[in-house]
């Protein structure tokens, strides 16, 4: 299927941004970005190896002579203010970001990406201190342009065309044969078929007991009359993700199952109605939590209430009880409770949201409140 045209996606200035942070916050003469979704959405580069050196003026992407002319081509198109040096080995490449770096003065590098190893080679190279940084690049890619919206709010959409075209596969689940890999395999081409690159994550289909597993991996079980089917899918597209969990109940269930989907159902309702620009996270978190622990179920809702989106599946903003920065517009988060029962099983509902100031836009439309019945009813 042709994808609609999205705005392309410009990184103007970016590169410059961090420069400023570093030298206000670390009083640093350059940073070193070795995430690969930090070097994308800085530069526009999607190439597998990278160093990035940010400074105010001449900076400068390190890779090797695979990606030479990709990088060249898509620095040019994102708009990134930066220079390209290849180096064709490990060593070289420790050797040219190195030699960019201005000896004795104030580095930083990336805290949750850089490994030890590597941080004590460059420092060795350096001969001068490589400071630690935190999230500097990650606080800036929690507001989506619209560019990054448009793609997001895309992927949702192939998940969602999947979710609908699988269906019957679980309306004949009732009658015959189907296994959690089969719906697995059969939401993955679908939403290629619809627009995505592939699947935002690991494809979670999990029936019967493997449905008290938040992220269970798909297996040959094969789905029952009596169970819950936990399906949480999202699709890819330039490197965008898309999240969205549904719960559905194969015919008659155990009543403490469907209380679970009622109360969880209810629960996810009050989260997204919370949901705006100025709000706490964690107030979203309490919200959520509290209608499932009044309801009996709070020592089973074993996880966060959501998450940010974008480059990452899972990235800033966290919605859980400790989050206390409001959230933002332009912001893309989910609101995901779930009550999970061993020996029973499980139930999750996720939506995707773009947060704005009056409240927020949901990106994920598949139907959340009606189940998957013997007698063939539409889910």
């Amino acid at each position: 299927m042709p994808r609609p045209k999205f705005l392309p996606l410009r990184v103007d200035g970016r590169v410059q941004t961090v420069a400023q942070r570093i030298g206000e916050t670390y009083s640093a003469t350059a940073m070193v970005v070795s995430s690969s979704e930090n070097i994308r959405y800085l530069t526009g580069f999607t190439g597998s190896a990278g160093v990035l050196i940010c400074r105010q003026d001449d900076s400068v992407l390190v890779t090797d002579g695979r990606y030479t002319e990709q990088a060249h081509a898509q620095i040019r198109d994102s708009g990134a203010d930066v220079r390209i040096v290849e180096a064709r080995t490990a060593a070289a490449t420790l050797e040219a970001v190195a030699s960019e770096l201005t000896l004795n003065a104030l580095c930083v590098c990336e805290a949750s990406d850089l490994s030890v190893e590597t941080h004590a080679r460059y420092v060795a190279a350096l001969n001068t201190e490589l400071l630690p940084a935190v999230g500097v690049v990650e606080e800036l890619r929690r507001t989506k342009t619209e560019a990054e919206i448009e793609r997001m709010a895309f992927a949702a959409e192939t998940a969602d065309k999947a979710l609908s075209d699988v269906r019957d596969l679980l309306v004949r689940s009732m009658s015959e044969p189907v296994t959690e890999r089969d719906v697995r395999d059969e939401l993955e081409y679908r939403m290629r078929r619809h627009g995505a690159d592939g699947p935002s994550y690991e494809t979670i289909v999990a029936t019967g007991h493997n449905a008290a597993k938040p992220h269970h991996r798909p297996t040959e079980q094969l789905l029952r009359e009596g169970d819950s089917v936990v399906i949480d899918v999202g699709g890819l597209v330039d490197g965008y993700h898309s999240d969205m969990t549904r719960t559905y109940l194969l015919g008659a269930v155990d009543p403490v199952l469907q209380t679970m989907f009622d109360v969880v159902s209810e629960s996810q309702s009050q989260g997204v109605a919370a949901v705006r620009a100025g709000v706490l996270p964690s107030e979203i978190d309490r919200i959520c939590r509290e209608w499932i622990t009044e309801a009996g179920f709070g020592p089973e809702f074993v996880h966060g209430t959501g998450h940010g989106v974008g480059l990452q599946i899972h990235e800033s903003p966290w919605l859980r009880a400790q989050s206390n920065e409001p959230l933002r517009d332009g912001e893309v988060v989910t609101v995901e409770p779930g009550v999970y029962r061993v020996g029973l099983g499980g139930v999750r509902i996720e939506d995707l949201l773009l947060v704005r100031a009056a409240g927020s836009t949901t990106l994920t439309h598949t139907p959340k409140d009606s189940l998957c019945l013997q007698s063939q009813q539409t889910i």
